[in-house]
């Protein structure tokens, strides 16, 4: 695997986990949803916790029921495995494919200011958890609020051009 600058404005898709066997897989913890979307890269990113960042090419993946294993190109031992630790695996912006009409990436809602139908400002979106249920967005305002991401429940409408997602929850909860 070669050195790299790393790509332009990286997404993390994916952290490595740890070795499984002993021919160079590893278990993968996810971010893409669905899971499977993992598929669609190949050609990506090893940014490890310390250290340079390098290209890498994803060889084979497998997704089960029970998690997702990888083999990147020329990692072909346990001992190549445990070299590259907890390395996220990112890829470039350009690399996603467009959400669709409704669709946000997590990323891109991080930073809009929050504000009630009747106008008062929440504050803005610090991050989001999947909770199972539904995704919650953490807004940080004068205290923080957990709204859930509920479409035209609570979430009444996301303007991406403004950076401003309007909602109708409680403001005192």
């Amino acid at each position: 695997m070669a050195e790299s600058a790393g790509p332009v404005d990286p997404v993390v898709i994916a952290q490595l986990g740890r070795p499984f066997g002993i021919k160079g897989w590893v278990w993968l913890q996810v971010f893409t949803r669905p899971i499977d979307n993992i598929t669609r890269y190949r050609d990506v990113y090893l940014r490890p916790q310390q250290g340079e960042v390098r290209a890498a090419r994803i060889e084979k993946l497998s997704v089960t029921p029970k998690g997702v294993t990888a083999k990147f190109a020329s990692v072909d031992d346990r001992t190549a495995v445990e070299q590259l630790g907890r390395a996220e695996i990112v890829v470039g912006r350009d690399a996603l494919p467009p959400a669709g009409p409704e669709e946000y990436y997590w990323r891109d809602l991080v930073g809009c200011e929050v504000v009630h139908a009747n106008g008062q400002v929440l504050g803005t979106v610090r991050e989001l958890m999947e909770t199972g249920a539904n995704d919650v967005l953490v807004v940080q305002g004068d205290r923080q609020r957990l709204i859930p991401f509920l479409p035209e429940d609570v979430i009444l409408n996301v303007d991406m051009d403004a950076r401003r997602i309007e909602v109708d929850w409680d403001p005192d909860f």
